[in-house]
């Protein structure tokens, strides 16, 4: 199952509408969606290096209009829709102190866990609940995410080649090694942040 979804995703990114997916999940993800854009991301860079760039581009922009809907999410939704995704991912207990965070550190707690592989969706919601300015709010979700996926596009643009062997090569040990990161973000989300 694991090889066929690589395989997919492979197939998909010489496909001319591969980025919608990719924007899709992007979007997706962080506002309400458990999966990180990074499952689409890395396999369509190896296949495609040449449009790492675009790739990176199209994940920052999707992200960031996700990142919107999380923000209304938690400003206008917080205690139907945005209460509901916060328990779903068993976060809260925690949000009342994220919320008082916000008011030293907000630029901060953007900005990090943005890059990390901590549910970005948690910082978006958390950041309209808390009222934090919507202005900051975009201009430094822009700057993270933007990061985040420009330095994987820029890797994998640089050693893709090499990388698309030891990725195919090993299969397994990646996705789990991906899925290990993934668990270890909501960990840390919820017992260490």
């Amino acid at each position: 199952m694991l090889r066929r979804l690589y395989d997919w995703t492979i197939k998909l990114s010489g496909n001319k509408n591969a980025h919608w997916a990719l924007a899709a999940v992007s979007f997706a993800e962080s506002s309400f969606f458990p999966v990180p854009p990074d499952v689409m991301l890395v396999p369509m860079t190896v296949a495609r290096p040449e449009k790492a760039w675009f790739y990176a581009g199209v994940c920052t922009i999707a992200s960031v209009l996700g990142a919107l809907v999380g923000y209304a999410i938690g400003a206008l939704l917080y205690d139907t829709l945005g209460h509901w995704l916060i328990s779903l991912y068993g976060y809260e207990h925690g949000v009342e102190e994220f919320r008082a965070l916000y008011a030293e550190w907000g630029a901060w707690i953007i900005l990090i866990k943005g890059l990390t592989p901590i549910p970005f969706k948690i910082v978006t919601i958390a950041s309209g609940f808390a009222g934090y300015n919507l202005f900051w709010f975009v201009l430094l979700s822009l700057i993270t995410r933007g990061a985040r996926f420009f330095i994987v596009a820029g890797i994998l643009n640089r050693y893709g080649e090499p990388l698309k062997a030891i990725i195919e090569d090993n299969l397994g040990l990646v996705a789990g090694a991906f899925v290990a990161l993934i668990v270890a973000g909501f960990v840390v989300a919820k017992y260490v942040v």
